[in-house]
């Protein structure tokens, strides 16, 4: 997967043989186009960037309202958590979920450094394999929630 950022490009491995379901899920809503345009709106440093509300958070949409932005969700059903043993590390691709365990739904997060207190609560399903240096340059939230106020977003995201 090609992840198109206004710094540059990132290069993301999935792993289609730990979390299958998400992992079709992802290339779906990417091959849609559903994630162009869509706002990091909760980017926390030295922890994560959130992102991946098709429905709240797409910059493109009439839906889009930044003020909802990490509430909403794809027009399919939530997924069944697919809990694995890899870490959370820099550069893990994690889908978001609420207090449900199988509540995932578009929403995902990548870290910017281990995160060991998610391991084996959320469902990794991808890793940044080049270009983390663009994933670092993501503008930061403010306040312990990470809320952005003119987030940076996702230009286009593509499987190739």
């Amino acid at each position: 997967m090609i992840l198109k950022l206004k710094d540059g490009d990132v290069t993301i491995e999935l792993f289609d043989d730990i979390a299958p379901n998400h992992v079709q899920r992802f290339k779906k809503l990417s091959t849609e186009k559903k994630y162009d345009g869509v706002v990091f709106h909760r980017v926390i440093d030295g922890f994560m960037a959130q992102t991946g509300d098709v429905q709240f958070g797409n910059s493109t949409l009439d839906s889009f309202d930044l003020k909802r932005a990490g509430t909403g969700e794809s027009e399919y059903p939530n997924l069944k958590a697919e809990f694995s043993d890899i870490p959370h590390e820099r550069g893990t691709l994690s889908m978001a979920r609420s207090s449900d365990p199988n509540s995932a739904n578009s929403q995902f997060f990548i870290c910017f450094a281990p995160a060991s207190h998610l391991d084996r609560q959320y469902t990794v399903f991808g890793k940044v394999v080049e270009g983390m240096e663009f994933i670092d340059l993501i503008k930061k939230g403010e306040g312990s929630n990470g809320e952005v106020s003119q987030p940076d977003k996702i230009i286009s995201l593509t499987v190739r």
